[in-house]
């Protein structure tokens, strides 16, 4: 061990004034209140962002296919081709159209999905089983084709499992008294729940084929829907099958599908990680306030150190040295207490929210090996700028004259 450590060491156990000590107990309180509650905030914050994702991709596929000038007719080839490209795990073709659904209680404007049911449920993950197998077969018969509605959408209509609705297409005829909107009725065949307000109160899926004959597409898809073995290559697999295939065909993944809302997730993560550091800034200020105080009582300490021997940056390394022994200490039951209480609040889940206002009822934790490595190293980097000054002081000292008047 150096002598700079050991005399670190001695002043940091010695017995003090009252008044340092007190304020360096503060400064290890501060520091500990300030990891504790960054790490807690900025894991309730990955938390939301993961379970958000998790519903996000439940019901969107990772990477969407589409052709510029409209609809293809040749999505069968294409389907063969981006099977083989590496990484991808499932592809199934898709029609989409903004609808009106009528039903007996209500209605309501939605969004209809036509969908293959041998191939959908490996790339849409919050579809039920058995809601497809219904669908296929309520296909296969003469009468109404099968729908699955969100639950939300479901409400507005006022429709359970086995109802009958009303889809409105308005991709109609041309008649004598002008443009009639095409009408067709179709049986609940299940009900579907992904947790996103958006989703479940304006989708229906329904069979791909009677899509097309609502919507009077003949063979043609809208696109093609595409799910990989790794979402964070997903723009890169997109890229790749566009290339591939070239122009007028062209993919978009799910981070730029939902770009403008995870940006504002990160943005705010940042930004509650600069507030809630004020409160470590606030921890090191009195760390500062302790070493400039202790400087001004250990002055004759300091002027016999540099008398014997003791060289400028050896008597700096005293006092940084027992500034970050107070910054570590105080960072360590940060990081402490801060696992502790993620971890209770992950298992007990004691924290409720009200359902009418968020999405979700208790607060998700996440809590990540790098935000507590960044979070401790933050801490660790303002409690050692804390030190410099005092430090710099200190190894300024006169040794004559801090003896003469000290």
């Amino acid at each position: 061990m150096s002598f700079e450590r050991f005399i670190s060491g001695r002043y940091l156990k010695a017995k003090q004034q009252t008044f340092i000590s007190l304020i360096t107990l503060l400064s290890i309180a501060g520091v500990t209140v300030g990891v504790m509650a960054l790490i807690i905030v900025i894991a309730v914050m990955a938390g939301f962002e993961k379970d958000l994702k998790s519903r996000i991709l439940g019901v969107e596929s990772h990477i969407i296919l589409m052709r510029h000038g409209g609809d293809f007719t040749d999505h069968r080839r294409i389907l063969s081709d981006i099977e083989t490209v590496s990484g991808v795990e499932a592809a199934t073709p898709f029609v989409y159209s903004q609808t009106m659904l009528r039903s007996a209680g209500g209605l309501s404007g939605g969004v209809i999905r036509g969908i293959d049911p041998a191939t959908a449920g490996k790339v849409i993950q919050k579809m039920e089983p058995d809601a497809l197998e219904r669908l296929g077969a309520l296909n296969a018969t003469d009468g109404p084709g099968g729908v699955i509605l969100g639950k939300g959408l479901a409400g507005n209509l006022g429709v359970i499992t086995g109802d009958s609705v009303y889809v409105i297409s308005p991709r109609g005829m041309l008649s004598p008294m002008g443009h009639l909107p095409a009408m067709k009725r179709f049986k609940v065949a299940g009900l579907f729940e992904s947790g996103m307000y958006e989703y479940d109160s304006s989708l229906a899926y329904m069979h791909l084929e009677d899509a097309q004959r609502l919507l009077r597409m003949d063979d043609a898809v809208t696109g093609i829907e595409i799910r990989v073995t790794d979402v964070y290559k997903a723009d890169k697999i997109g890229d790749k099958i566009a290339a591939g295939l070239g122009f007028p065909y062209w993919a978009k993944d799910w981070m730029e599908m939902n770009h403008n809302l995870f940006s504002a997730l990160k943005l705010e993560k940042t930004v509650m990680f600069i507030i809630l550091a004020l409160i470590i800034l606030v921890a090191a200020f009195n760390i500062a306030s302790s070493l400039i105080m202790m400087v001004m009582e250990k002055t004759r300490d300091i002027a016999i150190l540099k008398a014997m021997g003791a060289a400028d940056r050896s008597i700096r390394r005293i006092f940084v040295y027992k500034g970050m022994t107070i910054g570590a200490i105080g960072t360590f039951l940060g990081v402490l207490f801060g696992f502790i209480l993620c971890t209770l609040l992950k298992q007990y889940k004691f924290i409720e929210l009200p359902a009418d206002v968020y999405y979700i009822t208790t607060l998700p934790v996440e809590l990540e090996a790098l935000d507590v490595i960044l979070t401790a190293g933050a801490a660790m980097l303002i409690c050692y700028l804390a030190t410099l000054y005092p430090a710099r002081q200190a190894s300024r000292l006169d040794p004559v004259e801090a003896l003469r008047y000290g």
